[in-house]
C-alpha cells in the first residue's frame, strides 16, 4: 500500500470523474487557516517538509487502485484511469517556522486537477496538525520567558507518529530537549529524562532508590522527589547529592501538587544544604497558561517539562483549515457560500514591519517594505532545493517572533494582527463574484418552468 491510499474516498470519486470528463487542465488550490483558534495571536507554519516528501513520492499503484475499487464496490477496471497518476505540479509555500496569520495561504499548489484533488487530504492533515502543535509550543516558550522548556509529550500524544512530530515541532519553537529517544536521534535534539514514581516505589525507600539510580548514572542526575512527602523527598535528595557530588547539572523534579509552593520550599531546602546549583524541574499538566502563572508568581523553577496538554494542544486541538480551488484552466474561481467565501486567483503574502501583512495577487508589485512569504518549493513535481533543516526553521521562527507585536504575544486575550487585501485582489474578487452571480441568474432565467407548455399539453 502506498501513501496515495491515505485519502478520503470523495477525493478518489472526484479525481476519477475529472479524468473521465477530460478535466485535466491545471488547477490551483490554496491551503490556509480560515480563523485562529481562541486565545491565539498567531500561528507557526509547520508540516511542509513531510508534505513535500509525500508529494515527491506520490504515485497511484495497482494495489491502490484495487483498494479504491473495493471501497467503492466496483470492478478494478472502473478505477483503472487512476493507475500511474503521480504529482508533477508546482508548490509555493510558507517555509516552516515562519509566523502566519488567519487567511494567509500556508501552501498554494498548482497541478492537473485530478492530481491536485487527490493529494488534498494528506496535505491538510500534515499542515493542520503540525501548525497547531507548533503554535502551542511557541506559546509555551513565550510563557517561560527565557527559562528552558522540554518535551515530555510522547506517552500522551495521539500515537507515536504524533509524538515524533511534537518533539520536532517543540524544538522548532525553542524547546531545549525531548524525552523521545527516537526523535532525539532522528532530529539531533538533546534527550532528557529522569525516573518514574514506580521506580521509587520499587525500592524500600527514597534514599535507596536515589543511590541506586546514581550508581547507574554517575553523571548529573535528576531525582523525582514527590512520590511520598515532597519536603522529605527534597531533603533526602539533597543529602544524597551532597554526598555523591555528581557534578553540575543535577536537579530535582516536582510532578504534583501546588508546584509554585513546592518549588519555594524545595529551593529553601536545597540552599540550606549548600546546593544552590541544583536546579528545580517542574512537570505535571503544564502548558503555557500554567507556566505563565508560575512565572508570574516568581516560583523558583528552572526548567518546565510540558507533555499532555501541549502534545495534543488541549485547549485548541484543531485548526480550521481549508483547501480551496482558486484557479481552474487559467480562470480564477471562488466559493460564494455565506461565511465561507474564498478569494480567487494565485496569491502572494507580503510581510511588512509590525505584521502589517498584505495578501495580493501573485504577480503584483509588493507594497512598500513588503517581503514575500510564499516561496516556490516544487516545480514539475520536484523539489527546487535540498530538504529544509530543523535549524533553519528554528532561526526563521526566532526572527519572526522577535518582530511580533506585543499584543499578539500575550498568553491571555491576545490580539492577532489582521492581514489586509490588496486593491488588485479585491477587484479580482469583485469581478469573479459578478461573473458567477450573472451566470447563476442567467441559468435561473432560462430554466424550464415546472409544468410548462409541454407538461401542460401532456396533462391536458
Amino acid at each position: 500500500m502506498s501513501e496515495a491510499m491515505t485519502t478520503d474516498l470523495y477525493e478518489v470519486t472526484m479525481a476519477l470523474s475529472y479524468l473521465r470528463e477530460g478535466m485535466t487542465a491545471p488547477a490551483t488550490f490554496d491551503l490556509y487557516a480560515r480563523r485562529l483558534p481562541p486565545e491565539r495571536g498567531f500561528l507557526v507554519a509547520a508540516g511542509l517538509e513531510p508534505a513535500l516528501e509525500y508529494l515527491s513520492g506520490f504515485r497511484v499503484e495497482p494495489e491502490d487502485v484495487a483498494a479504491f475499487a473495493a471501497a467503492m464496490h466496483r470492478p478494478y477496471e472502473d478505477l483503472e484511469p487512476l493507475l500511474g497518476l503521480g504529482f508533477d505540479g508546482e508548490v509555493r509555500a510558507v517555509p516552516e517556522g515562519r509566523i502566519v496569520l488567519a487567511g494567509e495561504p500556508l501552501l498554494e499548489l498548482t497541478a492537473p486537477l485530478p492530481q491536485a484533488q487527490l493529494v488534498e487530504t494528506y496535505l491538510l492533515g500534515q499542515l493542520s496538525h503540525q501548525t497547531t502543535i507548533a503554535s502551542k509550543a511557541a506559546r509555551c516558550v513565550l510563557a517561560a520567558r527565557g527559562r528552558p522548556v522540554v518535551d515530555f509529550s510522547l506517552r500522551r500524544t495521539h500515537g507515536p507518529g504524533a509524538g515524533m512530530q511534537s518533539a520536532r515541532l517543540g524544538a522548532m519553537a525553542g524547546f531545549t530537549a525531548t524525552s523521545n529517544v527516537a526523535a532525539a536521534h532522528a532530529y539531533g535534539i538533546a534527550a532528557t529524562g529522569t525516573m518514574a514514581h514506580s521506580y521509587i516505589e520499587a525500592f524500600p525507600d527514597e534514599e535507596t532508590a536515589f543511590r541506586a539510580f546514581a550508581r547507574t548514572h554517575p553523571g548529573p542526575v535528576t531525582f523525582l522527589v514527590d512520590t511520598y512527602d515532597t519536603a522529605t523527598g527534597v531533603a533526602t535528595a539533597a543529602r544524597v547529592l551532597r554526598e555523591l557530588a555528581p557534578g553540575p547539572g543535577s536537579a530535582i523534579r516536582l510532578d504534583s501538587g501546588d508546584l509554585g509552593e513546592q518549588a519555594v520550599r524545595a529551593r529553601e531546602i536545597l540552599d540550606a544544604a549548600g546546593l544552590p546549583e541544583v536546579r528545580i524541574v517542574a512537570s505535571g499538566g503544564l502548558d503555557e497558561y500554567a507556566v505563565a502563572e508560575l512565572i508570574d508568581s516568581q516560583a523558583p523553577i528552572d526548567v518546565f517539562a510540558v507533555g499532555t496538554r501541549v502534545g495534543v494542544s488541549a485547549d485548541a486541538a484543531y485548526l480550521d483549515t481549508a483547501y480551496k480551488l482558486v484557479v481552474y484552466d487559467a480562470e480564477p474561481v471562488m466559493k460564494l457560500s455565506s461565511a465561507k467565501a474564498t478569494a480567487p486567483g494565485t496569491k502572494q503574502v507580503w510581510r511588512r514591519p509590525g505584521y502589517a501583512d498584505v495578501i495580493g495577487e501573485r504577480d503584483e508589485l509588493p507594497p512598500h517594505g513588503g517581503a514575500p512569504l510564499l516561496e516556490t518549493v516544487m516545480r514539475e513535481g520536484r523539489r527546487t532545493g535540498a530538504p529544509d533543516t530543523l535549524d533553519h526553521a528554528r532561526r526563521r521562527f526566532d526572527a519572526d517572533l522577535a518582530g511580533l507585536p506585543p499584543q499578539a504575544r500575550r498568553i491571555h486575550h491576545p490580539v492577532p494582527p489582521r492581514p489586509a487585501t490588496s486593491a488588485r485582489l479585491a477587484r479580482l474578487a469583485g469581478q469573479v463574484r459578478h461573473r458567477l452571480e450573472h451566470r447563476i441568474e442567467h441559468r435561473i432565467e432560462h430554466r424550464p418552468a415546472a409544468g410548462g407548455e409541454a407538461g401542460g399539453q401532456q396533462a391536458a
